[in-house]
């Protein structure tokens, strides 16, 4: 959450993505993964040697060591594969009137040790550079995604991103505040696609947003700045020969209008209308039904209109990626969030409040999809601070 601090994203997959997989099963802040192969180790170990007869067990050992591969370090896996022909050659001589693996099935343990390590080397590389794949994709986001201050815009805020692809963690959802002399404007949106190719898309209209909200006087003019920065971008891509061409973003831009607290100015593209959510319970603003940006140039005079909406001062503001309203359960039924809110508010009008607002919707939505998110997904909260507004744009000191 960008208040300072951040709520955990709630998605066991992308927590578990983080550690290498030898840090898996920890005591005490002490890695013990290499427990696990010990034990077989010495399971077949006594098992091999209290067996009579043929039935011999002990070339088994070269599993111990396919197990170390597949759940810790190289050294460790190394190591495993010296004590699996150590104890293959020391079971095997025990008891020398009977039956004996002998050099065949040592061969096979020796063989297959140097591959598992070989298999360890290749697996830990693969971890480490999805690692740093994943380092250089939440720059990435930190980057276009700048943190937000508290109060910044004179808004108390809470917002939090999770990735539908835990692995790749890029995607094209956006959002930010900037508050200036004609007031706060806040933007949130999701561009089409996943990848690189949305980051700078979502990179061209937050550039754009941040200027334009700040020095336009009106939020019609911002709207269409929006939408002019959009179809540069996509004509941009064209000129380039790539395939993205045809990009296009929703998006939903709100304006707090300096000297009235009581309203609050909407424009839609294509977007999830905006909830009111208070004590009182949910509400849906008017936002105009326009087009997603960039495809503003089919129909003529396809500007949005401004939309005038009543806020009270207890209400916060509820923005939401399609990956909320579109998260199904298992038979296909979709998350539904007004509904749901109703209920919450009912049982504890304080769920009202951005922080906890955001972090009740991202456990629903998780909870009844299963964690299986279908698309990236961004809940926002904004809500006017107590107190004076910021003066021409500054914070208050």
């Amino acid at each position: 959450m960008r208040r300072g601090r951040r709520l955990p994203d709630g998605s066991p997959r992308a927590r578990r993505g983080d550690v290498p997989r030898h840090e898996l099963l920890r005591i005490r802040g002490h890695s013990v993964t290499w427990l696990v192969p010990l034990l077989m180790l010495v399971v077949i170990a006594l098992v091999d040697m209290n067996t009579a007869g043929e039935l011999r067990i002990v070339s088994w050992c070269v599993f111990v060591v396919a197990i170390a591969a597949a759940l810790c370090g190289v050294w460790t896996t190394a190591l495993f594969a010296v004590l699996a022909m150590v104890t293959y050659v020391l079971v095997d001589a025990t008891w020398p009137s009977e039956y004996r693996g002998g050099t065949a099935d040592f061969v096979l343990v020796l063989v297959g040790a140097l591959l598992s390590v070989l298999a360890c080397s290749v697996r830990v590389r693969g971890e480490r550079r999805m690692r740093r794949m994943r380092r250089i994709a939440e720059t990435t986001r930190r980057t276009v995604l700048r943190p937000l201050p508290p109060g910044w815009g004179g808004l108390e805020h809470a917002a939090v991103y999770l990735a539908a692809d835990a692995d790749a963690r890029m995607g094209g959802d956006f959002y930010d505040i900037q508050p200036g002399p004609h007031g706060t404007r806040v933007l949130l949106g999701d561009v089409q696609g996943k990848g690189l190719g949305a980051v700078e898309a979502a990179a061209a209209l937050l550039g754009t947003f941040r200027e334009a909200a700040y020095h336009e006087p009106e939020l019609a003019t911002v709207a269409g700045r929006l939408e002019t920065r959009m179809l540069l971008h996509r004509r941009h891509r064209t000129e380039l020969g790539r395939d993205d061409g045809d990009r296009f973003a929703t998006a939903v831009l709100i304006g707090f209008p300096r000297g009235d607290r009581g309203a609050v100015d909407v424009v839609g593209f294509g977007h999830e209308p905006p909830l009111a959510v208070g004590p009182a319970g949910v509400r849906v603003l008017p936002h105009g039904g326009g087009l997603p940006l960039g495809l503003g140039d089919l129909i003529p005079g396809g500007a949005p209109p401004v939309r005038r909406a009543a806020l009270g001062p207890e209400e916060t503001l509820l923005l939401v990626t399609d990956g909320v309203t579109e998260a199904r359960d298992r038979s296909g039924a979709f998350y539904p969030l007004v509904e749901d809110l109703t209920e919450a508010l009912a049982r504890e009008p304080g769920t009202a409040e951005p922080a906890r607002l955001v972090a009740h919707v991202r456990d629903r939505t998780l909870l009844h999809c299963g964690g299986r998110l279908a698309d990236d997904t961004t809940v926002f909260a904004v809500r006017r601070a107590a107190g004076e507004d910021p003066v021409r744009g500054r914070l208050r000191s």
